[in-house]
């Protein structure tokens, strides 16, 4: 084995490594963050947390993936750690899949049949179609199709490339010595361990053990003590992710770490007890690339059967180790806010779909306490106007919160679709928190009118009660447009915020003939005012928020045309739009 040998091993784990990590993130897009929903939805059944930690896994490719996830799920508080024993496990059965589609590499024949499945002859085929789907379709989902094909075949060219370069290996005397001090137990776990905290991948590692098997140089004997060190390793990507996460978050590292560790302790017992009393024939025989992803799976088997039936005792064992006597930990939005995490950025579909989420409660919440503020005017409560104070701070967390997150997602490798999503949401979270600023205005009214004893002329009240009737209209109907995406609904907001533009209009100036006629105060003139004004901004906000699910839509950010458009440019349709909700807002004769 020379140099230019050397640089091809190189190249060829390059390459690999990158195919993985390129099929990986177009089927984490192509499955849309639907994976991880049925992982946050899952039951207490242990059953089925293992058998979906499992389909998960094996669908993404990526076990680290799916305890990465799961350490942001408990993290956020929406998954309890007895739900994510099971996921872990599951995930370790899953990961089994992708040694066992790399081992087609080992396929020997001439038969056509043969041939066929190996991926040398169908790995070039998936590229083309898949470069063709990626670049000359216009859908994200078939792009995302062709993304996962290419990183397919440039996973199999990069393991083919490997398998070549290792395979002089075979007649050096020097490398069948190496191989043979893994038979020893300890050195062979250490390595497999190492090897695989290292590139953080027991994919990609049992991926470099088939292929160094092409050698014929490594026995069982060296490759199952390397196999049991691999699913070790693994739990370094898990343990690492729970730096800084709440103490719940940070065992699940450890139930990840002691599934794989005992197991591995039981496994090799068992073996290396059998071995030295009966003896395995088979011990000092060649493996290949099946017989890797076999034992594998079996060792995976062998461990989820084992400590199924003692999941308590894991999540027992990862609470004595981080004991819920440690000092209470800082409290942060996320313990008010649940469901972003960090760790959930390596998911962006998913976590499109989480922003989308708390960003429909914001505004739910923002309405709510709007409406709750008007009535407030009407009938003063302390109670009520402290809750609506603690309503407008969460409105406010929400704003900083799904703000920057939104923004570290904004710089991830999103489909036009969710980056529409992503769009939408930056632009309205500002709408909403003002609204919630003109909730605790309102209610500063509401106090100012009980405190001081007043009340509006029977005129007034049945004036503000018009315009009150038509705001709530026009902030519920964008609320609703917004959390069903209602483009048609989001066409109706522009007439009615006209309509409370000119309501504020008319009600200022039949308040000034009060006011000139003797029939207001002056106090109650400037609080009249601020109503209107608190309304009139509520109701722009309205807008504001429909205009930009209609830009977004149309990709278009030119606010200023975009309302000459809908306004001047179809004047006739908007008139009339206009003239139907005029009319159902007709103000009590003068």
């Amino acid at each position: 084995m020379d140099i230019f040998s050397v640089f091809t091993l190189l190249g060829g784990l390059a390459l690999f490594l990158y195919g993985m990590n390129v099929m990986g993130a177009g089927l984490d897009r192509v499955a849309g963050g639907r994976l991880e929903r049925i992982l946050e939805k899952l039951t207490s059944n242990p059953i089925k947390s293992v058998c979906f930690g499992a389909f998960v896994t094996a669908v993404i490719q990526s076990s680290s993936a799916t305890t990465v996830m799961v350490v942001g799920f408990v993290n956020s508080g929406i998954m309890k750690l007895s739900n994510a024993v099971g996921i872990i496990m599951g995930a370790n059965l899953g990961t089994t899949a992708t040694a066992w589609i790399l081992s087609l590499t080992g396929l020997e024949g001439d038969s056509f049949i043969v041939k066929l499945f190996k991926p040398s002859s169908f790995s070039p085929i998936l590229a083309f179609i898949g470069i063709l789907l990626f670049m000359i379709s216009k859908k994200d989902r078939r792009k995302d199709i062709g993304t996962i094909l290419v990183g397919f075949a440039i996973l199999m060219t990069g393991m083919e490339s490997m398998s070549g370069a290792v395979k002089p290996l075979a007649d050096v005397p020097e490398f069948r010595n190496i191989l043979i001090m893994f038979s020893n137990p300890l050195l062979g776990v250490l390595t497999g361990a190492l090897l695989t905290a290292i590139i953080q991948s027991s994919s990609a590692s049992v991926g470099i053990l088939q292929a160094l098997s092409t050698t014929g140089g490594l026995t069982y004997g060296s490759a199952i003590p390397i196999i049991m060190g691999q699913n070790i390793g693994t739990c370094v990507t898990a343990l690492l992710s729970g730096i800084g996460a709440n103490k719940n978050a940070r065992r699940v590292g450890l139930v990840h770490l002691y599934f794989n560790l005992i197991g591995t302790i039981a496994f090799l017992a068992i073996f290396y007890g059998i071995q030295y009393t009966i003896g395995f024939p088979f011990i000092h025989n060649s493996v290949d690339a099946v017989s890797i992803a076999t034992v594998h799976t079996l060792f995976n088997l062998f461990s989820t059967v084992l400590l199924l039936p003692f999941a308590k005792g894991l999540e027992k064992l990862a609470c004595l180790t981080i004991k819920d006597d440690e000092p209470i930990e800082k409290k942060d939005s996320f313990d008010t806010i649940r469901g972003l995490d960090e760790r959930f950025l390596a998911s962006p579909s998913f976590t499109v779909d989480q922003c989308k989420d708390l960003t429909k409660q914001m505004a739910t919440l923002a309405k709510d306490t709007l409406l709750t503020s008007i009535q407030l005017m009407e009938h003063y409560n302390e109670d009520t106007a402290s809750e609506i104070i603690a309503c407008e701070d969460k409105i406010d967390k929400y704003e900083d919160v799904i703000g920057t997150y939104l923004v570290k997602l904004s710089s991830k490798s999103l489909s036009i679709e969710h980056s529409k999503d992503v769009s939408v949401a930056l632009h309205i979270i500002g709408d909403l928190e003002r609204i919630g600023d003109h909730a605790v205005n309102l209610k500063d009214v509401a106090k100012e009118l009980y405190q001081k004893k007043i009340k509006f002329s029977p005129q007034a009240q049945e004036e503000l009660r018009v315009m009150t009737r038509a705001l709530t209209d026009v902030l519920t109907q964008t609320i609703r447009a917004f959390e069903t995406y209602d483009l048609n609904l989001c066409k109706q907001i522009e007439p009615l915020e006209e309509v409370v533009d000119n309501l504020r209009i008319e009600l200022k100036d039949r308040h000034i003939r009060r006011l000139q006629s003797g029939n207001c105060t002056t106090e109650l003139g400037f609080i009249f005012s601020d109503i209107l004004t608190n309304y009139e901004r509520v109701s722009d906000h309205c807008s504001n928020i429909a205009v930009c699910l209609l830009q977004v839509d149309e990709n278009s950010f030119e606010t200023h045309s975009y309302m000459h458009e809908i306004k001047y440019a179809g004047e006739s349709s908007f008139t009339q739009q206009y003239e139907a909700v005029r009319e159902k807002y007709q103000l009590p004769d003068k």
